[in-house]
């Protein structure tokens, strides 16, 4: 047992202050993202008065945005801002996204504090709110994983591995505890004699505006790597350069594979041979895409026919239609016990 307690011990000794700073902040800023992603498709249904199939579109176009924007944020952190910075920088960029939304739950006839139609001025102003969170989110998205592994030296390779373990458990326990708090904040707290979408939306904007703070706080202890490139852009360009030889070839000129006629004297042959590898593997990520799309109808449909049911639980109180999400982070748990 001595041994047992040891050993767990020795795997946390040598981990560096600043880790608490950024689990923290994944902490918050996940509770803010699944926080507003759960009222989302009830809010464009209810407060915007769109349709089921306008709703569904407008929340899959939302997340397609949160999760092709980290292309964008990794370059701007690879190739120019490094990743603390971008990291600052997207994180205001969000928290602008958050009062924007938080800003077009207020808006309406009176009572509602500031005046306004749906189409004149909430739904535009909604719209303006999840392009920004959409760039917020998915701009910092790659940065903080991998500026917290920045934060090790090199032997370090347990402590590296029980970062990433409460990493991910910080996401999925800021992710399950939202989606539980932010449908009864809706639900349960009216405002203006509707159900207080600007509450729901504005407690993640104050958990995600005291996150950064906080990040901001830990700068001091961060180790910072300067931006050396982005390896995505240069695969980029060894790519195109193999695609302009081979349309340039000599007639007759025949090589085994289309990034064989790639400028090695340019890029190397390493990164040949890797590219070559990563493209046949490729192929098995093809259904990928289909799973997800059926994945994520928890956040769009799955809500929207728990909005049309009755959610009297008994006992157990009633299931709000936007908590029907919380089931993804109830499976993680369940592994994470098991």
């Amino acid at each position: 047992m001595a041994e047992e307690t040891s050993s767990f011990r020795d795997r946390f000794r040598g981990i560096p202050k600043s880790i608490g700073f950024i689990w923290t902040f994944e902490f918050m800023e996940r509770f803010s993202y699944y926080g507003n992603q759960a009222v989302l498709t009830l809010f464009l249904l209810e407060s915007l008065s769109f349709d089921d199939d306008t709703t569904t579109a407008i929340f899959h176009a939302f997340k397609f945005a949160t999760y092709f924007t980290p292309i964008l944020g990794a370059i701007l952190a690879d190739s120019w801002q490094g990743k603390y910075r971008s990291i600052i920088g997207l994180s205001i960029v969000y928290c602008l996204g958050h009062v924007m939304f938080t800003m077009s739950g207020l808006i309406g006839r009176a009572p509602y504090p500031i005046p306004g139609g749906i189409a004149q001025a909430k739904a535009p102003v909604a719209m303006i709110g999840l392009a920004l969170l959409s760039v917020g989110i998915g701009g910092r998205k790659p940065c903080v994983s991998s500026f917290g592994g920045d934060q090790f030296k090199e032997g370090q390779a347990k402590q590296l591995g029980v970062f990433f373990s409460l990493f991910y458990l910080a996401i999925n326990i800021g992710a399950f505890l939202s989606q539980l708090i932010t449908p009864v904040l809706r639900n349960d707290v009216q405002c203006f004699g509707h159900d207080c979408f600007a509450l729901a939306f504005g407690v993640p904007l104050v958990v995600m505006t005291l996150g950064t703070v906080l990040f901001v706080l830990g700068t001091y202890s961060y180790k910072k790597r300067p931006a050396a490139g982005n390896l995505l852009v240069l695969v980029t360009k060894a790519m195109v350069n193999a695609i302009k030889n081979r349309c340039n070839r000599s007639k007759g000129e025949s090589r085994d594979h289309w990034m064989d006629y790639c400028d090695t004297d340019i890029y190397s042959p390493r990164l040949v041979g890797d590219i070559k590898l990563v493209l046949h593997v490729m192929i098995m990520f093809l259904p990928l895409p289909i799973y997800w799309t059926l994945f994520s109808q928890q956040g769009s449909r799955w809500t929207l026919q728990a909005y049309r049911m009755d959610g009297d639980a008994g006992a157990l109180g009633t299931i709000q239609p936007d908590q029907i999400q919380v089931r993804r982070q109830s499976d993680y748990f369940k592994k994470l016990i098991s």
